[in-house]
């Protein structure tokens, strides 16, 4: 059963649909929408610039390759950051290598207190950031020679004459390698420089250096420069 409705009611609800009709229809009301709309995706974009670049808005600088953190294969950091704000191609190449040999370095440095700076400074130096035939081919990535007068076969290769100082040492793997780079560093010749702050790497450079451990008289100073240039300082702390 249909009750009719009171013509007063009637003129009540046809008043209030003219009445929202006119307030949403209206120019000021579109303009309020819109500043609405363009606020929240103003937020979102905030929100996903923070969540891209570490939050540099609020002043935060982006976490890095260099940091040592807890969680994921590469702990969530990215490959920017440090005090640079841009890198060069050259750098980034180098860069690229820290991320893949970081983990063996902090390890030794741990293990035989060698800083994890002068371990990668020399890996990318001595290695041409792992593209030298020695690194390619021998996963050397420190130039060590072999001085065995009785090689079994696949210990050690030559790659110049025949003179025994030039066969150089063939590795399983490029991590091999820098266990041995730290076996190296741990006989009585560069004794002298673990009695050095791990965080002094300047004085590492130089000890190696005087120790003759290279015979380029500004070796010292292209690790300086390495570690400067690329932040490994970083990793020692």
């Amino acid at each position: 059963m249909n009750l009719p409705i009171p013509s007063s009611w009637r003129l009540y609800f046809e008043n209030l649909y003219h009445r929202l009709h006119q307030q949403i229809t209206s120019p000021w009301t579109k303009v309020a929408v819109l500043a609405l709309l363009a606020i929240i995706v103003t937020r979102k974009e905030l929100s996903l610039s923070l969540s891209i670049d570490g939050g540099s808005w609020l002043g935060i600088k982006q976490s890095s390759v260099f940091s040592n953190g807890g969680g994921g294969s590469e702990n969530h950091f990215t490959l920017f950051g440090g005090n640079k704000q841009e890198w060069t191609a050259r750098e980034l190449e180098q860069l690229d290598y820290v991320k893949q040999y970081k983990h063996i370095a902090l390890e030794q440095m741990e293990q035989e207190g060698i800083p994890a700076s002068i371990t990668l400074a020399q890996g990318l130096l001595e290695s041409g950031v792992g593209q030298s035939t020695l690194a390619l081919e021998n996963n050397n990535h420190f130039g060590l020679k072999c001085f065995s007068k009785n090689c079994s076969k696949g210990h050690c290769s030559n790659h110049s004459d025949d003179h025994h100082k030039d066969f150089f040492r063939i590795f399983s793997s490029p991590e091999e390698s820098y266990r041995a780079h730290g076996e190296l560093l741990r006989k009585d010749r560069y004794q002298d420089l673990f009695r050095l702050d791990r965080t002094d790497y300047r004085s590492w450079a130089r000890g190696l250096s005087e120790a003759g451990y290279a015979t380029d008289p500004k070796y010292a100073d292209k690790l300086i420069r390495m570690i400067e240039s690329l932040e490994l300082y970083r990793l020692d702390a």
